[in-house]
């Protein structure tokens, strides 16, 4: 259930028969002994905004109550900042955030997945031993890229580093997320005509360059919880929607 509604779930039918408490249960203990998906935002060009994008998408997730936990595994801990304020400002949690910047992360992640719905790492720039690690844990790659034909070349990097783990695992997908797009300019949609060469395909959702990131993350909270009904919270649960159909 949506947690920003106030709709309560209503209860109706009769009781139950012990066969269908036991198919109940049955499948409640499958459930939760399935494996969650891991999602890893990753580039190696800095300043395409991963953090924003991990903690939004996490939040998102949560807020339609999902079981939810970010690893941290950049070096510089910026999601565990942005937690750390969260708490300090009186903010209920929505998600748990863990600081897992090491080479280990393919091994115990799929392990915190046991435990949730989705476990989103935001991943480190630079750091070819970590990022490995992290393609290694995860069922879908976001490479969240500025529209700029700049930042478009420096992906090759990453793109080569995901070819490489396909070797291992070969189901992992990836895609491109258009990210900090300027809103009203031609850029974003020079910085597609662009992605067309790669080889994995970019999200039709674009999320924009918007001021109230700026200040939810300053806050420790999210867009929507700033302003529920902005252009960002909109763009934020779309990409979401789109997570979720890619992982189907």
């Amino acid at each position: 259930m949506d947690q920003r509604g106030n709709t309560a779930a209503q209860k109706t039918g009769g009781a139950l028969s012990d066969a269908e408490e036991n198919r109940l249960s049955e499948a409640k203990t499958k459930a939760e002994g399935r494996s969650g998906k891991v999602i890893a935002l990753l580039n190696q060009k800095g300043g395409a905004g991963k953090t924003t994008l991990a903690t939004h998408l996490a939040g998102e997730f949560a807020l339609t109550g999902s079981r939810v936990t970010l690893l941290d595994a950049d070096p510089q801990g910026s999601a565990l900042d942005w937690a750390q304020r969260r708490a300090q400002s009186g903010h209920g949690r929505l998600y748990g955030v863990f600081g897992l910047a090491r080479d280990s992360l393919h091994q115990e992640a799929p392990q915190i997945a046991l435990q949730a719905d989705f476990v989103v790492i935001d991943g480190p720039p630079r750091v070819a031993a970590l990022a490995r690690s992290a393609l290694l844990a995860a069922d879908l790659v976001l490479i969240p890229v500025q529209p700029s034909a700049y930042d478009v070349w420096a992906s090759h990097e990453m793109v080569q580093l995901i070819t490489e783990a396909r070797v291992f695992r070969p189901q992992l997908r990836a895609a491109f997320v258009i990210n900090r797009r300027v809103v009203g300019t031609v850029i974003g949609r020079e910085a597609r005509a662009a992605l067309a060469d790669q080889p994995f395909p970019a999200l039709q959702v674009e999320v924009s360059q918007r001021i109230v990131f700026a200040d939810s993350v300053a806050a420790g909270r999210l867009a929507f919880e700033v302003a529920p009904n902005c252009a960002a919270a909109r763009e934020i649960a779309a990409l979401a929607h789109a997570v979720r159909e890619m992982l189907l």
